[in-house]
């Protein structure tokens, strides 16, 4: 096994040691009530409404025998309730009692409260931080990805630029093999951009999720009264989202309100989603050329759109 490797997985672990610990897993009953943690599952899963005892163990992914065991202690102390289905003799209804569903309430109100300390601790960049994060890990492992709950363009701040660069760095060198040279090229467009920005005929926005960045377009001056579309960028967790179509569209309202006649750009011709928004919004290539470029052998297309 690679040292590299062994290390990733002493992280992982390193990090479970200390999440059981932050989250209390490790204390008799969860939030200070009387419930384990699996019961505490249990009774939030039965607290969002009745369910079969079959599906429950799947959603839970725990075996049904230990299931069943639980669901009698829970039985006994007069919190859940099993009535056989009207549909299949051979499975069981599962609901909670009055008790039950005064039980659950007070332990799903304690849980609420205690991560509401844990995030009063941090500020709210940082909560966002955290809470992308934990989406990261969710969809990394296996989980669906949860839609984002909306799409927001916004200008460009302090400290965007140093996403705008991190991300084009690591994104083509993971997707497309591209090394420093790519890096140092965006390094240059960025600088240039911040050296001669003119506001009333530039701009770069940054496209955000849930409060964090997902994307990115800049819109720079070319002279004679054409403006270039530059460093495009969408994050894999916003793709499929039309943020890219978003981008492409604000740069064009720009660049028409701003007066200019053109609009034209330099892509990639393997950048198959990115080309296919150009083309969407209109614009039409005009030029190809072979190069060697970043490492690797490409063709350069030029794009443009007449306003």
């Amino acid at each position: 096994m690679e040292k590299s490797f062994e290390a990733r997985i002493a992280g992982v672990r390193q990090f479970n040691r200390f999440y059981t610990r932050q989250i209390g897993l490790l204390r008799q009953g969860m939030v200070g009530t009387p419930y384990s943690l699996s019961e505490a599952r249990v009774l939030y899963e039965l607290g969002r409404g009745e369910t079969k005892a079959a599906a429950l163990a799947e959603r839970l992914d725990i075996d049904p025998g230990f299931l069943s065991r639980m669901l009698r202690r829970l039985g006994a102390r007069g919190l859940a309730v099993q009535t056989p289905s009207a549909t299949d003799r051979r499975q069981s209804i599962l609901e909670l009692t009055a008790k039950g569903r005064t039980d659950f309430a007070a332990l799903d109100h304690r849980s609420q409260q205690e991560t509401a300390t844990l995030l009063d601790g941090l500020k709210e960049s940082d909560q966002r931080r955290l809470v992308a994060a934990m989406a990261v890990i969710e969809t990394l492992l296996g989980a669906p990805a949860a839609p984002p709950r909306a799409i927001m363009l916004r200008p460009f701040r302090g400290g965007d630029m140093g996403f705008v660069l991190a991300r084009h760095g690591a994104l083509y060198g993971e997707e497309r093999g591209w090394g420093r040279a790519f890096e140092r090229l965006v390094a240059e467009i960025i600088a240039e951009f911040l050296k001669s920005f003119d506001a009333e005929r530039e701009a770069c926005w940054i496209a955000e999720t849930d409060g964090e960045p997902v994307g990115s377009v800049m819109l720079v001056d070319a002279g004679g009264g054409i403006a270039k579309l530059r460093l495009l960028l969408v994050e894999p967790r916003g793709r499929g989202l039309g943020i890219g179509r978003r981008l492409v569209e604000e740069c064009i309202r720009f660049a028409r309100q701003a007066g200019y006649r053109k609009i034209t750009l330099w892509t990639q011709s393997i950048l198959a989603p990115a080309r296919a928004t150009y083309q969407r919004a209109g614009f039409i290539k005009v030029a190809e050329e072979a190069h060697c470029s970043f490492g690797v052998d490409l063709v350069g297309e030029t794009w443009e759109l007449e306003l």
